[in-house]
């Protein structure tokens, strides 16, 4: 079995092949020659970091599918600074197309993560202050966490995912810069096969 963690960059699509654009657009396999892995879950075009790749179709369903509630953390990049209220509301749920979310575990860091700078620059209004969020959530719905700040009024400008698990158990993208790749370590493999 194989079990590659991933450092997706921006503007990578999650998937080797593209037969649905005129535009070449980078894809997995330009980053990563392993032949007959593919994504757990997936990465927006526009998001980055944490993707894990296998073969292990079970654990794939298992860590892909909502019903599991592996928790999957984001450090997010929002136009203006959230108040307690806009916060308050990320964590208890919000309603995106008639679906509460699930509750997530939303806090402002303190420091700006040391992230290299995203190609292309996000856009910089110099008078509309950016913070950003670690947020956690059980599930993973499409553009969710987009869809998320923007309800509240604090459009994400950059996304990037760092972890996968709680924090006792958990593998994260320490050490992978934008576009590099690792096995997993037994240990890390070991863990995920037992995520209940």
């Amino acid at each position: 079995m194989k079990y590659i963690l991933f450092n997706k960059p921006y503007g990578v699509l999650c998937q080797f092949t593209d037969n649905s654009s005129k535009q070449k657009r980078p894809l997995l396999k330009d980053y990563i020659p392993i032949p007959n892995v593919y994504p757990v879950g997936r990465l927006d075009l526009d998001s980055e970091g944490l993707l894990l790749l296998t073969d292990n179709g079970q654990l794939q369903n298992r860590l892909a599918n909502p019903k599991f509630a592996h928790p999957r953390t984001y450090y997010v990049q929002v136009e203006r600074i959230p108040d307690e209220s806009a916060l308050n509301r990320l964590r208890h749920g919000i309603t995106i197309k008639n679906y509460l979310t699930r509750k997530a575990k939303v806090r402002i860091l303190s420091e700006e993560p040391d992230f290299p700078p995203r190609i292309p620059p996000i856009r910089d209004r110099q008078n509309i202050p950016t913070c950003w969020l670690k947020i956690t959530l059980t599930e993973g719905r499409n553009r969710q966490v987009r869809r998320m700040t923007a309800a509240v009024g604090f459009p994400t400008l950059r996304l990037v995912r760092v972890s996968l698990g709680s924090n006792s158990q958990q593998v994260n993208l320490t050490g992978l810069q934008p576009g590099q790749w690792r096995n997993l370590t037994s240990q890390e493999i070991n863990m995920l096969l037992t995520f209940k």
